[in-house]
């Protein structure tokens, strides 16, 4: 699946992203990705595996954290920036919108995996993804996103379990042309 640029997504809980162009770097390509939170909104605690990404303010306060460390805050022209196999979150710690700038290094299948999560979400209703759609995502893509909250037993057995019941169904022919998952 192809998305052409620039490619809006909305999460339904108060998150908009603007991925708005790709760029070639010999060491691989780098998408940049204009970002808004409400005040308190912002994605749960996850991992890239495979990627590393930098987060600047543009307009707002951004409160960050990397699992088991103290949040820390960032003003206009501040950076944040995590590593790959780093786990973290970010949030608008301010009373207005937050406007970012951020990359993510590689690409590989970013786009494809959060266009899908917060379509997701917003069929959802709440803040938990929908389930076939979560199952495909997190069983799908384990090599490359992670979700640390979520229980060990949801992501073993759960999750994989579902994922099953949904190709028998037949709900993931929606995803045809989705990009293979990297190992």
């Amino acid at each position: 699946m192809q998305f052409s640029l620039p490619h809006t997504i909305e999460s339904g809980l108060g998150e908009t992203m603007i991925f708005k162009e790709i760029i070639q770097e010999p060491d691989g390509d780098k998408v940049i990705i204009e970002g808004r939170c409400k005040p308190k909104a912002g994605p749960t605690m996850h991992i890239h595996f495979k990627q590393d990404e930098a987060i600047t303010v543009v307009k707002g306060k951004m409160g960050c954290q990397i699992l088991g460390q103290e949040p820390e805050y960032y003003g206009v022209g501040q950076t944040a920036t995590f590593l790959r196999n780093v786990p973290h979150r970010f949030w608008n710690a301010g009373e207005d919108e937050l406007v970012i700038s951020s990359w993510v290094k590689p690409v590989n299948s970013l786009i494809f995996f959060l266009t899908t999560l917060y379509a997701a979400q917003k069929k959802s209703g709440s803040g938990r993804p929908e389930m076939f759609d979560a199952a495909y995502l997190m069983t799908k893509y384990k090599h490359e996103y992670d979700m640390p909250e979520l229980p060990f037993f949801v992501k073993k057995v759960i999750m994989p379990v579902t994922y099953l019941i949904g190709s028998f169904l037949g709900k993931y022919r929606k995803f045809y042309g989705a990009p293979e998952p990297l190992k």
